[in-house]
């Protein structure tokens, strides 16, 4: 058995953690190329010294030379800072095998080298594919990099499915993909309540440990239009055949129904060492720490509709994909902006799905046909979200 050597894209982060906590499992099966971080220095210069990567790169310069300073003994470990460091380690042919875990769009760029470097490309960033899907995919067979989902909705997708048929389910006898999301914190909250919820309340997911930003999207339900998109391009499927279900207890993590009747579901603890295991060891199994999933405990399971009224946000990203064009680039963009301005007291949470639409307004849809296109687009859909973020808060 050869040992895969791993670049991890955003260490530091929840997804970065989990990873390396299944890769200290198992120091006869992986090995660790290279870490990555955006701002953290120091939590990154501990990652460095207990599995002394090669490389680590910081997003930025002023970072990237706090954490020399802190490896001044771990000369083995080289710093880089900025997008090409970061392009450079997803590409390195040291490493087969790159975690994409970096938050949001700042995410594509390396997740794109890596996929062109032919990797096996291990996805938990879902904002290169929403913001990039059709020119992605066609990277992705191109190269003939090896895209495994590590979302849990996505991952639990992919294990239902016959593994000659992920990009053509229909083949298989697929009727629907059923989506499951746990509806987040507010679930239960009224249209005035939603008004007036904070930072720390948005943040306070009741089954996931996730960082800031994607814990504001489960309780807007953006996160889970995020995740239709990221569906659609990753199963070659249409929003028309995804159902979404909400399922508090997020232990279903989503279910594939046949054409004969039977609805397959991968069921597991709310903890994503599971399907980062499965893709770090993809076609095998292996232990991720995970404690045994207790159904007598659990009892019972409930599902509901999603509510589209008080959270909006599922509706506007199915929109933005039947659109097409660079319309999901610039809801992703309007998204990243709102969700930092609620998060830094600037924005109602009830007004994150209004700048969403107003910058989807304001923004012009053209054909996706570059990746220079795209990013052209998501500036600018940034300028008008702030603008319009500007206008509320007068």
């Amino acid at each position: 058995m050869s040992k895969r050597c791993l670049t991890i894209l955003g260490a530091t982060g929840s997804i970065g953690l989990s990873t390396l906590d299944v890769v200290r499992r198992h120091p006869d099966r992986f090995s660790v190329y290279a870490l990555t971080a955006g701002t953290r220095a120091d939590e990154l210069a501990v990652l460095c010294r207990e599995f002394r990567p090669s490389v680590a790169v910081m997003a930025s310069h002023d970072a990237a030379e706090r954490l020399e300073r802190l490896l001044e003994d771990v000369p083995e470990t080289r710093v880089l800072s900025g997008e090409a460091g970061l392009c450079e380690v997803a590409s390195a042919e040291q490493a087969d095998t790159v975690m994409a875990a970096i938050v949001g769009a700042a995410g594509l760029a390396p997740t794109l080298a890596a996929v062109r470097a032919g990797k096996r490309v291990l996805l938990a960033n879902k904002e290169a594919l929403v913001m990039s899907g059709r020119l992605f995919m066609e990277a992705v067979a191109e190269s003939g990099a090896e895209l495994l989902p590590i979302d849990s909705e996505h991952n639990a997708i992919f294990q239902c499915l016959p593994p000659e048929h992920i990009r053509d389910p229909r083949a298989a006898g697929v009727t629907r993909i059923l989506l499951t999301a746990s509806g987040g914190p507010f679930r239960e909250h009224t249209a005035a309540q939603l008004q007036d919820v904070s930072p720390a309340e948005a943040c306070k997911h009741p089954n996931w440990s996730m960082g800031q930003k994607i814990s504001v999207d489960s309780a807007t339900l953006m996160n889970k239009g995020l995740e239709l998109i990221e569906a659609c391009w990753l199963f070659n499927t249409t929003p028309e055949k995804i159902e979404v279900h909400v399922h508090p207890e997020s232990i279903i993590h989503s279910m594939v129904e046949y054409a004969d009747g039977s609805v397959l579901a991968q069921l597991g603890s709310p903890d994503m060492r599971t399907p980062i295991a499965n893709g770090l060891a993809w076609p095998e199994r292996i232990d991720a720490g995970v404690a045994p999933l207790d159904l007598f405990a659990i009892g019972r399971f409930h599902f509901e509709k999603p509510d589209l009224q008080r959270f909006p946000c599922l509706a506007l990203a199915a929109e933005a994909f039947e659109t097409g064009g660079t319309a999901p680039a610039v809801l992703n963009a309007a998204n990243e902006v709102a969700v930092d301005a609620f998060l830094k007291g600037r924005l109602r949470f009830a007004d994150i799905p209004v700048i969403i639409e107003r910058t989807m307004a304001a923004t012009a849809v053209v054909p996706a046909d570059s990746f220079d296109t795209i990013f052209s687009r998501d500036a600018e859909a940034r300028r008008h979200a702030r603008e319009q973020i500007a206008l509320l808060t007068v």
